[in-house]
């Protein structure tokens, strides 16, 4: 681990106004480029990546214009070679290795989409940038604070050159949040004083190590249930209520503290449950409470409460009666719609970059998963600005350039153990 604590690596109104840009420019005319065919390339061929690729080709065809993948990669072969075949891509262009990507960025692709694990994302979307392509990242972008920097960094490039960049926070698209959030700002429910956000549920899946796996290829296939490679599941799944929270308030919270544990989780080295408290300053508290346990309780969503009156996140308000503009999107589908938002941008030549704004909300998420497996709490300020903070280079190891290199090590798979270090 790379920090001072001795344990293994870590793992029509302004209202309207602020709502549309969530996922602007959503209304943009279409222009004398729409009959171009847009090309996209595929990272990371798993049911996330397939399904992305889907949803870019469905938002081509409400736009009106014909999408191709050009090309797959996937750290294995039979992943890229599926993916490949289901999307019509060239067999010779289904890429597999740890430097699959780099082959994808170098084809005539004009977008590209990033679902690897989470730690590898930093690496490819400066990749992907230095490319010059516009680019679709799945949530969470890192699983460190150096990852979330880095992220930051990349898209002020991305910016620099007129780029996309546009991530899988999907509640931003869709119509019942977006109303919510007009509404809030708008006075309904008064300042918002606390609430919880929560994403009860399953594992959503585990793999076994077989005869065969290297460290690489095991981890790599069991990335969900490694800290290393998915942040836990307090970042990897988690992610999309901390975002909620964060857009809801329209701040950050300046620190963390919390705690969490293990009961059942049969392999990899990740908590089973999260319990974290959020200060967002002015005695402004959300409970960020998160579980994977099957048998137990399921509830995903949000819930706040203000000076005068309560919402959840894309349900019921209770407060004062206000009238915002309706909220018209493309399509119903918000994973077809975050991809409408992209094109649409590109095409109007005002690109939008959501890369500051999911790399802060990935921090939040891993502000917390610091806190609980350290007992300690954690600043905003630890991860971003002090960097003489244990935490502030606090790096999950093995890092993506790692598996380029050659052979990794495994991280054990145990759970890091609060007051040890």
């Amino acid at each position: 681990m790379n920090s001072s604590i001795n344990r293994r690596s870590f793992l029509g109104s302004t209202t309207l106004l602020g709502a549309s840009l969530a996922a602007a420019p959503l209304f943009a005319a279409s222009t004398p480029g729409d009959s171009k065919k847009l090309k996209v390339g595929l990272i990371g061929c798993g049911g996330r990546g397939k399904g992305a690729a889907k949803n870019f080709i469905d938002a081509c065809k409400i736009i009106g214009v014909e999408a191709e993948v050009t090309a797959t990669a996937d750290a294995f072969k039979e992943a890229s070679e599926t993916a490949g075949k289901a999307f019509g891509v060239a067999e010779d262009r289904c890429f597999s290795g740890y430097d699959a990507y780099q082959k994808v960025l170098a084809t005539d692709c004009t977008y590209v989409i990033m679902a690897t694990p989470p730690s590898f994302r930093p690496l490819h979307f400066a990749a992907a940038v230095e490319a010059g392509k516009h680019c679709f990242i799945e949530k969470p972008v890192c699983v460190d604070p150096p990852g979330a920097r880095s992220i930051i960094a990349t898209g002020e490039k991305a910016a620099a050159k007129g780029l996309a960049v546009v991530t899988g926070t999907q509640r931003r698209y869709q119509a019942a949040y977006l109303r919510n959030k007009a509404l809030i700002d708008a006075g309904a429910i008064g300042q918002i004083k606390g609430g919880v956000v929560q994403w009860n549920g399953t594992v959503p899946w585990t793999k076994r190590r077989v005869e065969g796996d290297t460290d690489a290829s095991y981890i790599t296939r069991n990335w969900l249930n490694f800290t290393e490679l998915s942040g836990d599941h307090i970042v990897e799944q988690h992610v999309h209520n901390l975002d909620v929270a964060v857009w809801f308030l329209g701040r950050l919270p300046v620190s963390a503290l919390g705690f969490g544990g293990r009961a059942r989780r049969q392999t990899g080295n990740m908590f089973d449950f999260f319990s974290i408290d959020l200060d967002f300053g002015d005695d402004v508290h959300i409970h960020s409470q998160c579980r994977q346990i099957t048998g137990t309780h399921q509830n995903v969503g949000e819930f706040f409460t203000g000076t005068e009156g309560s919402c959840y996140g894309s349900g019921k308000m209770t407060g004062k009666k206000i009238e915002v503009p309706e909220i018209k999107l493309e399509s119903p589908d918000p994973y077809v719609q975050e991809h409408v938002a992209m094109i649409r941008s590109v095409m109007a030549g005002k690109p939008i970059n959501e890369a500051k704004r999911i790399a802060e909300s990935t921090l939040v998420a891993i502000m917390g998963r610091i806190s609980a497996y350290t007992g300690q709490i954690v600043r905003w300020n630890d991860l971003m600005l002090n960097e003489s903070s244990p935490f502030y280079q606090l790096t999950c190891l093995p890092t993506a350039a790692d598996f380029e290199k050659g052979p990794v090590q495994m991280p054990v798979e145990t759970p890091s153990v609060p007051g040890k270090g």
